[in-house]
């Protein structure tokens, strides 16, 4: 695909892309940012796009992953971090008691079945639809809810169980 052809078949996605990236970031500047790099992507991958049955599908998926991962950038800050930021006037030893609670809480998590672990991190902490996390999965929607509610239960039974022996042991 040459130059000519990118500008009209392309660069005419750019408003519905810009749209779409906005929805899913909700900050006007991470979408274009979004935006540029799919252009930029799509750019350099210009001769595998002849072949392309469908570019504007193919540019929409690329924008949908883009955004994802810039998300998932941006929540990847420390949790401790957020906490300070939405909860005023903590003690230093409740954010430290909050970090541990969550890092407890990852710990477990890592002791699910694979399956389970990746349903509930992708509906729990990156926000997922349960449609979207179906078609990730390639499982029915009935499948992953009934997988998230017995991940769910796991963890909770086995969070509830290790702070009541720390309780114990503390008493003693």
């Amino acid at each position: 695909m040459e130059l000519n052809e990118f500008k009209h078949t392309v660069l005419p996605l750019r408003p519905r892309l810009l749209n779409y990236a906005h929805k899913l970031l909700e900050n006007k500047e991470d979408a274009e940012d979004a935006v540029q790099e799919v252009l930029l992507k799509l750019w350099n991958s210009r001769r595998e796009l002849e072949t392309c049955r469908n570019i504007e599908a193919f540019a929409t998926t690329l924008t949908h992953n883009v955004c994802i991962d810039l998300w998932r950038k941006h929540k990847d800050t420390c949790p401790v971090e957020s906490l300070q930021h939405s909860v005023h006037r903590q003690t230093p030893e409740r954010l430290l008691e909050m970090k541990d609670e969550v890092r407890l809480i990852r710990e477990i998590m890592d002791t699910l079945p694979s399956l389970q672990r990746t349903i509930m991190r992708m509906k729990d902490v990156e926000e997922y639809e349960t449609e979207e996390i179906a078609q990730i999965t390639g499982c029915s929607p009935e499948a992953i809810r009934s997988n998230l509610s017995r991940a769910r239960k796991k963890v909770r039974d086995l969070y509830l169980h290790i702070i009541q022996e720390r309780k114990r042991r503390n008493e003693a």
